[in-house]
């Protein structure tokens, strides 16, 4: 292994670096137990996650192919999407339809421990990395993991039990009710602009008074469907803004069809709305493009750029990104125009019945 120290790295002593390795690698008692490859991934992420940002991370070969298999829709696990929120742990959102959507898991809970008892896995999520997180949770279809989970309003932890599946979840799902079109938007990954052509195209067909865009629980996913999606609704102006480490601000202008700029448009968003779907939201909220209802959204406002590394692979986030006006919802999350609560003790979907009163 070359230890030649670049010049431009002149000011870092390297030293210490290599002694920790020749003295575990050579005083270690187990030698099996030395796996040079684990000590570089594992060295690589000590040096990303010494930034303190919970979303750049550096992901293994085997981490690396899970992320992959996410944003394609088709994985065997759980069906949750998870983040941080400040520094804790939490469930973004639980997939429509997946194990997690099925039992007691909600979007805003926070993670505080993960039990396997197949991967003999006892894990506190104090100082976890995202990837880790992930590993911990992630497993073969027909195996169970339990999450204890906190939740606001709620006393104590609890333990909720989740047999993993394999899951194949759509990007989209159009339904009517009545004269209004529901369009579910679960998501925005590799499937997601093909799934959306279908439902425009059958929306029209439909040719309802009026769009109902829920974004409830869609945990995100790649800024360029949020921006073609905003482009639907809004002819012209930026989607969002990026701004960078500089405060240098870049607009990135709406480059949909136009397709649904003229239909009445109410959006619905919750806790579980993270990154790419309040980009969205923020866009038609700023134009006055819809009415948003529902209740505040989870709070990501960072951008990060998807480095691969042979069969590994790096997140860094490069950019934070702000709605049309200016707005940065990092933490603090999108505010609604019409606040309503979800009462999980009736059968009734509240916000969706609040949006088609609107749109009546």
């Amino acid at each position: 292994i070359s230890r030649n120290i670049p010049e431009r790295h002149a000011d870092v002593d390297f030293n210490l670096f290599w002694e920790v390795w020749d003295r575990l690698e050579g005083s270690y008692f187990d030698k099996s137990k030395v796996d040079k490859a684990k000590m570089v991934y594992g060295a690589i992420s000590g040096m990303v996650s010494a930034v303190g940002d919970p979303y750049t991370v550096f992901l293994p070969p085997e981490e690396q192919k899970r992320t992959k298999e996410d944003l394609g829709g088709e994985f065997e696990g759980v069906g949750i999407q998870i983040g941080f929120k400040g520094t804790q742990l939490a469930v973004i959102a639980p997939l429509e339809g997946t194990p997690a959507s099925k039992v007691d898991v909600k979007a805003g809970d926070y993670i505080v421990g993960i039990k396997d008892k197949n991967k003999n896995l006892e894990l506190g999520t104090v100082g976890v990395s995202l990837p880790d997180a992930v590993n911990a949770i992630r497993g073969p279809a027909g195996t169970a993991v339990a999450l204890i989970l906190t939740r606001e309003g709620v006393d104590k932890p609890f333990e909720v039990e989740i047999v993993r599946e394999k899951i194949d979840v759509p990007s989209v799902i159009l339904t009517k009710e009545g004269e209004i079109s529901h369009l579910k938007l679960l998501k925005f990954g590799d499937q997601t602009d093909g799934e959306w052509d279908k439902a425009i195209a059958n929306i029209k067909k439909q040719n309802p008074k009026g769009l109902i865009l829920d974004l409830r629980n869609n945990p995100g996913g790649y800024l360029n469907g949020a921006v073609t999606v905003a482009g639907e609704f809004v002819a012209r102006g930026n989607a969002v803004l990026r701004e960078d480490g500089k405060g240098n601000k870049t607009g990135i202008a709406v480059n949909g069809k136009g397709q649904l700029i003229n239909i009445p448009l109410v959006v619905l968003v919750n806790k579980g709305s993270a990154s790419a779907s309040e980009i969205v939201a923020g866009a038609l909220k700023d134009y006055g493009r819809a009415k948003i209802v529902g209740t505040k959204t989870f709070g990501k406002g960072t951008i990060q750029e998807s480095i691969d590394l042979g069969e590994a692979g790096i997140h860094i986030t490069t950019e934070r990104w702000l709605t049309p006006n200016g707005t940065w919802v990092n933490t603090v999350g999108l505010a609604p125009d019409v606040e309503v609560e979800d009462d999980v003790k009736t059968e009734e979907d509240e916000q969706l019945q609040e949006a088609l009163k609107l749109l009546q």
